[in-house]
């Protein structure tokens, strides 16, 4: 599928950014109303957990199945993006239907979770197509969108703090219905590169034999462990910081705070890759959310402006890296290969980061807040993975 000439680069750059923006925020709707369904009687504080890594794991088939079979770069882009759009928003809404049926739910939270597979490492690979000299740049405007895809259930909350929980999913589910009406008008930029022969099943494997999309992995890999743990924990993180003052509208307030201050975390890194370069950029970003993570429970108790302050600033560099780990792995591999490497890798950091949701909620109940430096184990494994492989073999340069 072709671009458009009725569409310019910015202006699809631009629409795919706002389509990735609205379609992401399925990722963590029913946790942006968590507190709401809890009071209502519809879950336990435990059903969060199970309903999180529902998600995840539904995400990582989704990008195994594409990544695996190459169909992430043989099916047109646009169409699988803008049909996963739309297919995960009615399910949004069954959601609302099926939450007091725990399977049911939990059934309906894993099919969404495949939907975000055509979502997200789609818009990827849309963005290379249409930018792919800067994809440093373009990929940390495309992940700012995500974070604050995945922080927006959290503002719906705070400002409609008298909604109905319903309310703001149907809201949700308009969005991601949005996000399918931009793509089909945008298309797929002149710079894709369709995948021609036949599916040949795990031939991306190979991927791994390149030592710069090998160190890029592990490094996203050490990424994901800590993020959406880290993100799990913000609103349980956010009470403990507020303290008295922890209000329902407070604590969603200041989550939704914490989360999209990585979309600015996102755009700087992008921005500042076309002189540091990516591997840089990620390295430094991994380096400064571990030692946040390590610092925070020594610090919290210092009192809540400063608790708060830490927590904002480690949710500006957990995602700085993100998109710098999947430009890394876009410029190692084949242009026909960039779909599929990047569902592949996906894949098995979603994975990773189903893992840590499932350790630290097992450990949230009853736990202190030094539960957190679980998640160091993610920063250290990346950086030393990208010392051997990255630095080793110099996968980008500065531009």
């Amino acid at each position: 599928m072709g671009a458009s000439p009725r569409v310019s680069p910015t202006v699809a750059l631009t629409g795919i950014i706002l389509a990735q923006l609205l379609g992401c925020t399925l990722w963590f709707s029913v946790n942006g109303v968590a507190e709401s369904l809890i009071l209502d009687g519809a879950l336990l504080p435990a059903d969060l957990g199970q309903l999180t890594a529902a998600v995840q794991i539904g995400f990582i088939t989704g990008t195994l199945v594409l990544g695996l079979t190459g169909l992430a770069d043989h099916l047109p882009a646009p169409r699988l993006f803008a049909i996963s759009a739309v297919i995960g928003a009615l399910l949004n809404l069954v959601f609302i239907w099926v939450v007091d049926v725990f399977a049911l739910a939990v059934m309906t939270r894993f099919a969404i979770g495949v939907c975000l597979a055509g979502i997200y490492p789609l818009g990827m690979k849309l963005i290379v197509s249409w930018s792919p000299d800067l994809p440093g740049f373009a990929l940390g405007l495309l992940v700012g969108m995500l974070t604050l895809g995945t922080a927006l259930p959290h503002g719906l909350a705070a400002i409609g703090a008298d909604w109905p929980w319903h309310w703001v999913l149907l809201a949700v589910s308009g969005l991601a219905l949005g996000s399918a009406g931009l793509i089909t008008v945008i298309g797929e930029g002149p710079h894709g590169v369709p995948k021609t022969g036949p599916v040949r099943l795990g031939a991306i494997l190979k991927a791994f034999q390149i030592p710069g999309y090998r160190g890029a992995a592990f490094g996203y890999f050490g990424h994901m462990w800590e993020l959406y743990a880290f993100w799990l924990l913000v609103p349980w993180l956010v009470a403990g910081a507020l303290g008295a003052d922890a209000t329902g509208q407070a604590i969603s307030g200041w989550s939704f705070a914490v989360i999209a201050t990585g979309t600015l975390g996102a755009i700087w890194a992008g921005w500042l890759s076309r002189i540091w370069g990516s591997a840089r950029l990620a390295f430094f970003s991994l380096f400064a959310s571990g030692a946040l993570c390590f610092v925070y429970p020594l610090l919290q108790a210092s009192g809540s402006m400063l608790a708060l302050a830490i927590l904002l600033a480690w949710g500006f560099f957990v995602v700085a890296d993100s998109a710098q780990f999947s430009a890394l792995s876009a410029k190692a591999c084949a242009p026909e290969d960039v779909g599929s490497a990047l569902a592949l890798q996906n894949s098995m950091g979603f994975a990773i980061s189903v893992g840590s949701i499932l350790w630290v909620s097992a450990l949230l109940e009853g736990g202190s807040v030094e539960i957190v430096w679980w998640l160091l184990i993610g920063p250290l494994f990346g950086l030393i993975a990208m010392r051997h492989d990255l630095w080793r073999h110099r996968a980008d340069n500065p531009r």
